[in-house]
């Protein structure tokens, strides 16, 4: 029971992770029907501006967050404005394909820069404290990780029901034309969105590059995918089911990692994939979405 309790734990923390990417995803959807598939590349440059700052030239952990997070938001708004605004009238599919482009340069400059290889991503001593709870241990970064996430939900869900940008941005998401028509002004409400986006996926690759304590220039990629696959499984375009799908996902990979046999573990990131692919089969709009016309 221990066991399956830390198994559990640790599906809820994952969870948390992928909850943090999946929102970006979704937001951005949302409102341009766009899949950014950068936004976990997004993610490693944020996590190698922290490295840089604080394992090399020694800057506190908290101002390299602050320094990394706007870096990493200038990052998304240039990417928005050279990649993906030219591209707003097009198809799905083109934006698709400049968003694999995107994610494939981010991904070779960063090799070009730091080299292919993993280095070590170590935080403060003090971040990996152990504390038990219980029959489940948890170290202190793990916390954080939970805090974190509720924070972000609480201020994310004040910002889209309290706030004039976040009506601006539920208006956009039913309706551009008319949201302009109604004297919206649509690019800032579009690089909003990516800026939350970015600055959030920041904050998910410490909290990932922190507990694996290694970074290198793909790390992203492959919880961007999962992070992605979390908000389709929930119902990509809306928010909650984004949360939702992300907490699904991260309590199947954990369980099928810590159940199954260990010569079937290996196939993890391959099992979170067949997972969505079974979700879409009987909710072909994910489990708490809902089929829509073609929009504005």
């Amino acid at each position: 029971m221990a066991y399956f309790l830390s198994m559990l734990v640790s599906g809820l923390k994952l969870g948390s992770i992928y909850a943090i990417v999946a929102i970006g995803y979704s937001i951005v959807y949302g409102i341009l029907r766009l899949i950014n598939f950068a936004h976990g590349d997004i993610m490693t440059v944020g996590v190698y501006i922290i490295l840089v700052l604080m394992n090399r030239m020694g800057v506190p952990l908290l101002a390299c967050v602050v320094i990394s997070v706007a870096l990493s938001v200038l990052v998304g708004l240039l990417i928005e404005r050279l990649a993906y605004r030219p591209l707003r009238d097009a198809s799905e599919e083109t934006t698709l394909i400049s968003s694999l482009a995107v994610s494939a340069l981010l991904q070779n400059l960063l090799q070009i820069i730091f080299s292919a290889q993993r280095q070590p991503f170590l935080l403060p001593s003090w971040l990996s404290k152990g504390h038990q709870i219980g029959p489940v241990n948890l170290s202190t970064v793990n916390i954080i990780t939970f805090i974190v996430t509720a924070i972000f939900l609480v201020a994310l869900y004040f910002i889209l029901k309290k706030t004039k940008i976040g009506t601006a941005m539920r208006a956009c998401s039913e309706n551009m034309q008319a949201s302009r028509l109604m004297g919206i002004n649509v690019n800032h409400v579009v690089m909003f969105s990516f800026a939350i986006g970015s600055g959030m996926a920041v904050i998910a690759g410490l909290l990932l590059a922190g507990e694996y304590k290694t970074v290198y220039p793909s790390l992203g990629f492959v919880p961007g995918l999962k992070a992605f696959c979390a908000a389709v499984v929930g119902g990509i375009g809306s928010v909650g089911g984004a949360v939702a799908g992300a907490f699904i996902i991260g309590l199947a990979e954990m369980l099928f990692a810590g159940l199954m046999p260990t010569g079937i573990t290996a196939y993890r990131d391959a099992f979170v994939f067949l997972l969505m692919v079974i979700v879409l089969l009987f909710c072909p709009n994910g489990l708490f979405g809902h089929a829509e016309g073609e929009r504005s």
